[in-house]
């Protein structure tokens, strides 16, 4: 009876299940909820109910919500295509990086071998869902952007540790986060910027599964969570701004634009016994003071007239922006008031024979060439003295003194801001570029810089409502401009059967205190006198 029993029982639950599934289904085809609303494959974002858009927020792109942001679907569907092959461009860098960094455990603690058993990203690529370019007056591309990734990787390390073989696997992972890139500084060599800086706007969010032997280890209570605040913390603590990944891409020395440093100061005493190149009288000779790879102008000494044991004793000063790479040049020539004037002699003095703030006197045998094979450099040209100090400017005078305590530094941060306003400096004004300066008769423009009657000019571009210069110039002044203004002009040139024709396309007064004080100001300025011109600055104050 009992087995009987048994039977009926185990008949009666099988044909039970049978007849409910049947009966279930008949129930969920037949008979439709009707508190559902259906929706079509494609709905207009304002038919969406409350309660539906609620859900799906969290999940909308950042060009849904933000409008300044843009979508990029053409990126992604790049991305996608390009996946396959990054996944093993990826995984080969993380194998090839891995590696010594796993033989560095081998033999320690009893671990005979760490190796990966399987590397892959999966088939799921990361998504953008949005891109912010931002507008910026630094020779820089800054850029933000959102990134999500669900992805499926595979990716399984096997640890020998002694008889036992234990494995770890990373499945599941997904990540979001938004990043700001920017890519400076921008220079002519492809691709056409130096080095890529990332750092992350918003703490990013992880999560993922993980397997030891087989086992999920997310799985224990209270361990998922910390795991995942632990890995965003230290994430954060790396990358969130204002900390930064460097990225480089090309040779910091490629493209790049040296800064000056400081000032030489450079006093002309005399010279003797140089060579006589006229016949009826005797030399007429000056000096020539040039920094090599300066593309400035170069100083010139008065002329002293029929003599060959000339007396100057001028000074002056030269911008220096390698003081470990730069000589001084020096060339006499015989001033002619008719034809080519004749070289006298040459000398040149290389900067990293000087000590900061030291003077220097040197006496020097000129020669004819620093070509040391020049057999003209055996004949005596004579001798020419000199003084020579190199002062480097305040804000970079710490990486010229070596080591240094931090008190000293704080004294020496403390001193500039002190001097700031006061004593001898250097102006630089770099006219970047101009928009939408149009003339009356003709658009041919240059701009006019003016300080202290100091004038300096750019050259003309021809046929342009935007031009671009790129032009720095110079001004050495022995006292900060905090009451003095820049006036700075933009005119047209042009010249037709002879005659030349100059309009003014507009024109704009910038106070120079803010440039004191703040170091440097790099803005757009409207021009005065014109309809829509702008004129693009960048002013920068270093003091000696």
């Amino acid at each position: 009876m009992g087995f009987l029993g048994s039977l009926l029982g185990i008949f009666g639950f099988g044909v039970g299940i049978s007849i409910g599934l049947v009966v279930g289904y008949f129930l969920f085809i037949c008979f439709e909820p009707r508190d559902v609303k259906e929706y079509p494959e494609s709905t207009p974002f304002d038919e969406i109910e409350p309660d539906s858009l609620i859900d799906l927020l969290p999940e909308l792109p950042l060009w849904v919500m933000n409008p300044d942001y843009e979508r990029v679907d053409w990126f992604n569907e790049f991305l996608a295509n390009m996946w396959p092959y990054l996944d093993k461009a990826i995984c080969g860098i993380i194998k090839s990086t891995s590696e010594p960094i796993f033989a560095e455990y081998i033999g320690k603690y009893q671990i005979k071998s760490i190796e990966f058993e399987q590397l892959t990203l999966g088939t799921i690529p990361p998504r953008l869902h949005g891109i912010k370019v931002y507008d910026s007056n630094e020779k820089e591309l800054v850029f933000e952007f959102a990134i999500r990734w669900a992805g499926n990787p595979n990716i399984v390390v096997a640890l020998k540790l002694l008889s036992l073989h234990i494995s770890v696997q990373l499945i599941d992972f997904q990540m979001a986060a938004t990043a700001r890139a920017t890519l400076k500084p921008l220079v002519p060599t492809f691709p056409c910027f130096s080095s890529i800086i990332v750092s992350l706007t918003k703490k990013p969010e992880v999560d993922f599964g993980l397997k030891l032997i087989g086992g999920d280890l997310m799985a224990i209570p209270g361990l998922h969570h910390f795991v995942q605040e632990t890995i965003s913390k230290q994430v954060s603590r790396l990358y969130l701004w204002p900390q930064t990944l460097d990225i480089p891409i090309l040779d910091s020395s490629i493209g790049a634009v040296k800064k000056p440093v400081g000032i030489l100061h450079v006093k002309v005493l005399r010279a003797q016994k140089l060579l006589n190149m006229d016949f009826l009288s005797k030399s007429d000779p000056y000096v020539k003071l040039s920094l090599g790879g300066d593309r400035l102008p170069a100083k010139m000494t008065t002329v002293k007239m029929n003599t060959l044991n000339p007396v100057w004793d001028e000074d002056f000063k030269l911008t220096v922006k390698d003081p470990e790479a730069q000589v001084l040049q020096l060339h006499l020539y015989d001033w002619e008031k008719i034809g080519t004037h004749d070289q006298l002699g040459m000398q040149v003095v290389p900067l990293k024979l000087l000590q900061p703030y030291e003077k220097k006197e040197l006496t020097l045998d000129l020669v004819n060439s620093t070509n040391p094979d020049d057999p003209q450099n055996k004949k005596p040209r004579g001798q020419i003295m000199l003084e020579m100090s190199f002062i480097p400017f305040q804000e970079d005078s710490i990486k010229f003194s070596g080591h240094i305590s931090f008190h000293e530094r704080k004294v020496s941060l403390s001193s500039l801001s002190d001097d700031i306003s006061r004593g001898a400096g250097l102006l630089l004004v770099t006219v970047i570029a101009a928009e939408d300066v149009e003339g009356k008769n003709h658009t041919n423009p240059y701009a006019v810089v003016v300080i202290r009657g100091e004038k300096r000019k750019t050259k003309a571009i021809t046929k342009t409502w935007n031009p671009k210069w790129e032009e720095e110039f110079q001004f050495m002044l022995e006292e900060a401009p905090v009451k003095d203004l820049i006036h700075i002009e933009v005119k047209s040139k042009k010249r037709r059967f002879g005659f030349r024709s100059k309009e003014l396309l507009g024109y704009v007064d910038i106070q120079l205190k803010d440039v004191i004080y703040n170091g440097r100001i790099n803005d757009k300025y409207h021009l005065i006198n014109s309809k829509d011109g702008i004129l693009h600055i960048d002013i920068k104050w270093k003091v000696i």
